[in-house]
């Protein structure tokens, strides 16, 4: 006799009808139901338990943005589900698909102050947006499951389902051909979505007319790498990347410039600066102060999204389109630029910036210079990694010293750029490629919030690793460093050490206790062997760097406004005043120091 399925049996054989392999999450009596249910599927889809809500949805968000795939987050009613919002909202900011399954109390008990009993639509209503549902009656299940799933797909969204516990135990029924039932169905072909020939032709008129042109790539664009660097060869235009989009295109290509904004490099700031032209592809990066001024260059946008074109900058040409296939379709129409004065410009600006990197990096500190500890780990990064870096001044770091190439992935939080993602992020990037190695860089207020934990959850699943490599990196500086440089630069304020200071955790000793590799960094010479080691382990490593907080993550062009506040600092007694100072000397010399074989730009030419 073929026993009954149930609702949460038919939730698991529908994911997996849609692809769906791991879910992350956390138990808890209000999916008693589901967690039955996996037991009898033989947990498939694999449920990866995390040591927190949180964790479980930053995890989904990392599978999705390594997988390209829906990632997939479980937690029960109450508290579960009010932990997954920060990871939930790190995937609306970013625009990564994840599906949200939560319990909710049962029906008959809703209205009544029960236990856990927390107004789930409320809670969720912004977050999940674009949809989300409660599941009432069996019929309604496919339908609202399905359409959970193609939302968060083709919107690029987190969307919520959810399923009160007594349904869960429910007998399934599907809906009927009847009045007041809504069927459904799995498919999601693929599509691509094209502008218009007009709107080609304009967008053509204007990147033919510059002189100058500048080129900004986004996450959007990751799946148009062979196209984005044709365009750039025919505008013999440079190419900045905005942090989401930083494994778009290899570092190795002479006018790839890396990062922009407050993070990002000098030649970035600078080819906006003097660009006449912009072409941005697949990117809603945020600082428009990074752009070029508005009188000054004409605009020409690429976007999937025509909710999102059309921001940041006056374009003159907004065009909605999937990356690759717009290129493809907008290069027969451009001329090739005969001159190259501009990009080998930028080309040379370049070589001059990677100089200036190496010599701060090669700056004295006390114990070890943070930045060369990013220095070092580049030349060792396997052409395969990937990488992820969480919020604070790491991330400078990341996305300045680090050099993508071959087919390395990589990501941040960009636009919440919530901390305590890295490590979970590795962790749902590693269930995405087993065979890859992961690499989670983390300041220690991060890993002091999540990752500690989180180190719980890799020493549980790593023996499943085809490649064992799941390096995190500490950088130990005992100070929130991002908040204290932004202080001191945006408010004039000293460090104030009740708020900043932290304490200095032995991150590698506890590493060792579950049983993984641990090695703390104390002197400069220790550095280059440490990241050897980490690289060639057969399991785990936690490799914790004790860094100078005093060496500031300058941006690639310091206003006066901004000099002025850090000196004002100083002066009210910043607690590390005398470091600050030695070590903001001997940073900012560097880019004046001259290049070792570096030619002038045209515009250097100018300023003298």
């Amino acid at each position: 006799m073929t026993q009954t399925q149930n609702i949460a049996d038919f939730v698991l054989s529908r994911l997996r009808e849609w692809g769906v392999e791991h879910v992350f999450g956390y138990p808890g009596d209000g999916i008693n139901g589901l967690l039955a249910a996996w037991e009898r599927a033989g947990n498939r889809p694999r449920f990866v338990q995390a040591r927190h809500e949180e964790m479980s949805a930053f995890a989904a968000v990392g599978y999705a943005k390594f997988s390209g795939r829906v990632g997939v987050c479980a937690a029960t009613s109450g508290p579960g589900a009010i932990h997954l919002l920060n990871g939930l909202y790190d995937a609306k900011l970013d625009h990564v698909p994840v599906v949200a399954l939560v319990g909710q109390t049962a029906r008959s008990a809703m209205g009544g102050s029960y236990q856990q009993e927390v107004d789930l639509h409320g809670l969720f209503k912004d977050v999940a947006s674009d949809f989300l549902e409660t599941v009432t009656v069996p019929q309604q299940l496919p339908n609202v499951l399905d359409r959970a799933l193609r939302t968060a797909y083709a919107r690029r969204c987190p969307t919520a389902v959810i399923i009160p516990a007594d349904v869960q135990e429910l007998d399934y029924e599907p809906p009927g051909h009847e009045f007041k039932m809504v069927p459904s169905s799995l498919d999601r072909s693929d599509y691509s979505e094209v502008p218009t020939d007009d709107a080609l032709r304009r967008a053509a008129e204007v990147l033919n007319a510059g002189e100058r042109v500048a080129m900004l790539v986004g996450q959007g664009a990751a799946g148009a790498r062979a196209e984005v660097e044709q365009t750039a060869e025919m505008l013999g235009a440079g190419v900045a990347k905005a942090l989401l989009g930083l494994d778009v295109l290899p570092d190795e290509l002479p006018y790839v410039t890396g990062a922009i904004g407050l993070l990002g490099t000098r030649p970035s700031y600078e080819m906006m600066r003097d660009c006449d032209t912009l072409l941005t592809i697949g990117s809603n990066f945020p600082y428009s102060q990074y752009l070029p001024d508005f009188d000054h260059a004409r605009g020409v946008q690429i976007d999937i999204d025509p909710h999102m074109v059309g921001l940041r900058y006056p374009y003159e040409v907004n065009l909605v389109g999937d990356a690759a296939e717009t290129l493809r379709r907008l290069m027969p129409l451009l001329s090739r630029k005969v001159r190259r004065d501009w990009q080998e410009d930028i080309t040379a600006s370049m070589r001059h910036w990677r100089e200036v990197l190496e010599r701060r990096a090669e700056v004295d500190a006390d114990p070890v210079n943070p930045e060369y500890v990013a220095r070092a780990l580049d030349p060792l990064l396997p052409g395969d990694a990937m990488l992820t870096a969480d919020s604070g001044s790491v991330a400078n770091w990341y996305a300045r010293h680090l050099r993508m190439r071959g087919s390395m992935r990589a990501s941040i939080s960009g636009t919440l750029a919530t901390m305590g993602c890295g490590v979970p992020y590795a962790i749902g990037a590693k269930f995405a490629h087993p065979d890859r190695p992961a690499i989670a860089l983390v300041g220690d207020g991060a890993m002091q919030m999540n990752g500690l934990a989180e180190l719980i959850t890799v020493a549980k699943y790593a023996g499943e690793w085809s490649d064992p490599r799941f390096v995190v990196a500490v950088w130990n500086n005992q100070d929130l460093n991002q908040v204290t440089w932004e202080m001191r630069a945006m408010s004039g304020s000293p460090q104030f050490l009740p708020s900043q200071r932290i304490p200095d955790v032995r991150y590698a000793d506890f590493a060792r206790t579950l049983g993984m590799t641990g090695i703390r960094v104390e002197k400069p010479e220790q550095v280059e062997p440490a990241w050897r080691e980490a690289m060639a382990a057969e399991e785990p490593v936690v490799v914790e760097f004790l860094t100078d907080p005093s060496v500031p993550p300058i941006p690639p062009h310091a206003t006066w406004q901004q000099m002025e506040s850090t000196a004002a600092a100083i002066l009210k007694g910043d607690a590390e005043a005398g470091a600050v100072v030695k070590q903001g000397f001997r940073a900012k010399v560097q880019d004046i120091l001259p290049g070792r074989k570096h030619k002038p730009t045209r515009h250097e030419k100018d300023e003298r």
